[in-house]
Formats: structure tokens, C-alpha cells, sequence
């Protein structure tokens, strides 16, 4: 489990640029994995395949998964994008701090550690080779936070610049329509498209 040690602003926090870049002895196959940085850290921008055609999975934060030790989230998520004709997956979240419960991720927004991450959003939009698929399974947990409402307001307007085509798998909430978390997803679970217009208006009325 991790819990952080402090909020992150009370860190140095790596951009997105250099963390990339990367620097460290890597115990890990690089040819196989994306991961920024790419060392354990309080918070984490990536981790996924490297692929031509990626299903990119936007969770809520990231918890202690790394290359080749994945939790059972990262699993179905692999799973999943392989079972849909996917040749690779991206883990991506909302927010960049590690926690393993989302009700311990910091009260207030570190906007430092918000703009890094979605410079990284942009990155990885880039890579697919085709209109990136991106597959919006954040769950009910985006309530748990005010500040994440507006991150995902920022990440819709980015993948616009992009041409994404957002999808979700499973039952979506019946309130407010949040997408399903991957977890608890059957393993043939197929994605369908999902309306990011009607979504992003319901998000703004509950503002």
C-alpha cells in the first residue's frame, strides 16, 4: 500500500520533459515498457506497452504498480485492451500522485504537478498512429475530490486537439454517468463509445 508521505508540493516534482528523458539504471525492459518517471516516486505520469496501436485507460491516480509487478487494476486494464484489438495499454489518470486509497491523494490541487501531467496527457495522444482511443475509467471515485472534476474537464478539451475517440466498458453510474472502474470489469468486456459532451456538461452542472 501507499500512502503518501506528504502532499506534493512539499516535493521537488520532476517535469514531464525530464522525466522522460529518464537518467537512472533501468531494471526493467525498455524496448517493452513506458514508465515516467521512471523510478518509484510519490506521484507517476505513465506506465503502459509500447505499441502502434494503444488503448490508453484514464484511472483516477496511480497506486504502486511498475513494470512487470502490475496490480490487479493494471491487469484487467491489459487485459481488456488485448481482448479489443489493442496491441499495447497506456495507464494514464486524472491525477499524478501515487495513493493507494483515493481518499488519501492531497486536498488541494498541486497545479505544478496537474500542468505536468497533462503535457504528458499530450504525449501519450501522440503516439498512437491512428485517432487515439482513450478509455475514460476513472468510476465514482472523481467525486472524492472537487479538484478532479477539473482535470478531466482539461483533458476532454486536449483530446479534442487530438481527434480522440473516448470510449468506457461496463455499467456506467446511473447518476452523473461516470464511467466504470477497470477492476471489477469481466475480462471479455468490450468498449463502446462514450459521449464526452453529455458527460462534461453533466460534470459542469454539478460544479
Amino acid at each position: 500500500m501507499h500512502i503518501p508521505s506528504s502532499d506534493t508540493n512539499k516535493i521537488d516534482v520532476l517535469p514531464f520533459e525530464k522525466a522522460l528523458a529518464g537518467g537512472t539504471e533501468k531494471k526493467y525492459d525498455t524496448d517493452k515498457w513506458l514508465y515516467v518517471p521512471d523510478f518509484y516516486s510519490e506521484y507517476r505520469y505513465i506506465l503502459g506497452t509500447k505499441g502502434k496501436n494503444p488503448l490508453i485507460c484514464i484511472g483516477i491516480n496511480p497506486s504502486t504498480a511498475e513494470p512487470d509487478n502490475l496490480d490487479n487494476t493494471l491487469k484487467s486494464v491489459e487485459r481488456i485492451a488485448l481482448g479489443n484489438g489493442f496491441d499495447s495499454f497506456i495507464m494514464f489518470n486524472v491525477y499524478a500522485q501515487r495513493a493507494t486509497r483515493p481518499q488519501d491523494m492531497e486536498k488541494q490541487l498541486n497545479v505544478i504537478l496537474h500542468n505536468e501531467n497533462m503535457k504528458a496527457f499530450r504525449y501519450i495522444l501522440s503516439l498512437s498512429e491512428c485517432a487515439p482511443c482513450v478509455w475514460a475509467a476513472w468510476g465514482t471515485i472523481i467525486c472524492q475530490r472537487n479538484y478532479l472534476t477539473d482535470c478531466v474537464l482539461d483533458m476532454i478539451e486536449i483530446g479534442k486537439e487530438f481527434g480522440v475517440r473516448w470510449v468506457s466498458a461496463g455499467a456506467r453510474s446511473k447518476k452523473d454517468g461516470h464511467p466504470h472502474h477497470p477492476l471489477y470489469l469481466k475480462k471479455d468486456s468490450i468498449i463502446e463509445d462514450f459521449d464526452v459532451v453529455d458527460y462534461c456538461a453533466r460534470l459542469k452542472n454539478n460544479l
